[in-house]
């Protein structure tokens, strides 16, 4: 078992490692690159022209998952990484096309996580018999009616998921970032279908972190940020570790919650907190920290995350 995963790992790798090339060929071709919103520095105005949806790549994971564990979870794993990554593609060729930063309203991307999420919660309940209790600490356990379940559920996932997409806003940040999470559910899982999946998503970021490390060759888009935001919502809800989201989660979370401050925070007196938002771009701007410096710091307090998470699972709950 122990060598097949790392099997799968080590393709997963090396087909993302060699096939980027060929896509961001494609993608340069066909002239899909991104956008610069003007509001942004003038280091990521030269960022103009890069490609967009390299995030496509990282559906090699999924076939390489169902390759080496041919079941129905990894599947549905599989499945909710597509129709994630789906939806951020319609964002990112709207984007890319029409070279329009804004890409598709807010209201219609919502919309569609919104059902795409309600569909595999369902699938889950109904399919794969998912408890509709939260584990708490000490073993104990929330029970909730399903229907008094679903709804939290919902806005978490979109909530989540939304969270880790605006984590993927410089070179290599959410690669970084996203590692050490699916690194926690390949060390905590039961389930081998997880542990595959989780270990192959870890060797596709690793192969496309190759093109996407400063300067990036190519951005991942919304085809691969909203596709690793809703896996990872996902696998959080399979494993039962919601009540550890605010700590595992907590790059993500602080990224979301920095640009919910500033709109509130204008709002309120036209005045901003950040110099700009998401989070990480307030420590380029104020202190003039670098691309590298943010990434490698935000990826430690990832892993920090991780590291207590998995403690906190393992002697708590």
């Amino acid at each position: 078992m122990e060598s097949s995963l790392f099997r799968a790992l080590g393709l997963s790798f090396l087909l993302v490692a060699a096939l980027t090339p060929l896509l961001i060929w494609g993608l340069r071709t066909l002239k899909l690159t991104q956008p610069i919103r003007v509001e942004l520095p003038p280091d990521h105005q030269a960022k103009r022209g890069t490609p967009l949806m390299a995030g496509l790549i990282l559906l090699t994971g999924v076939a390489t998952s169902f390759y080496f564990h041919p079941k129905p979870l990894v599947l549905f794993l599989g499945g909710t990484f597509v129709l994630f990554s789906l939806i951020g593609f319609m964002d990112d060729f709207k984007k890319a096309a029409y070279q329009d930063p804004s890409g598709m309203s807010g209201k219609m991307k919502l919309i569609c996580q919104f059902a795409a999420t309600f569909l595999l919660l369902y699938i889950l309940l109904v399919q794969f018999d998912l408890s509709s209790d939260i584990a708490l600490f000490g073993g104990f356990h929330l029970h909730l009616p399903v229907v008094v379940y679903l709804a939290p559920m919902v806005l978490f996932i979109v909530g989540s998921a939304n969270a880790i997409n605006f984590t993927d806003g410089l070179d290599g940040l959410l690669i970084n970032v996203a590692i050490p999470t699916y690194f926690f559910f390949f060390a905590i899982s039961e389930h081998a279908e997880v542990k595959t999946f989780s270990l192959v998503m870890i060797g596709c970021l690793l192969g496309l972190f190759l093109y996407n490390i400063y300067p990036a060759k190519a951005f991942m888009g919304d085809t691969g940020s909203l596709a690793i935001g809703g896996s990872l919502a996902f696998l959080a809800v399979l494993e039962k570790v919601e009540i550890l989201i605010p700590l595992l989660f907590s790059v993500y979370l602080a990224e979301q919650f920095s640009v919910m401050l500033q709109v509130w925070y204008y709002k309120k007196t036209k005045l901003r907190i950040f110099r700009m938002t998401p989070i990480h771009f307030h420590f380029s701007l104020k202190y003039g920290w670098s691309e590298n410096k943010i990434v490698m710091i935000f990826g430690f307090i990832s892993w920090l995350s991780a590291i207590v998470s998995w403690l906190i699972w393992r002697f708590l709950m």
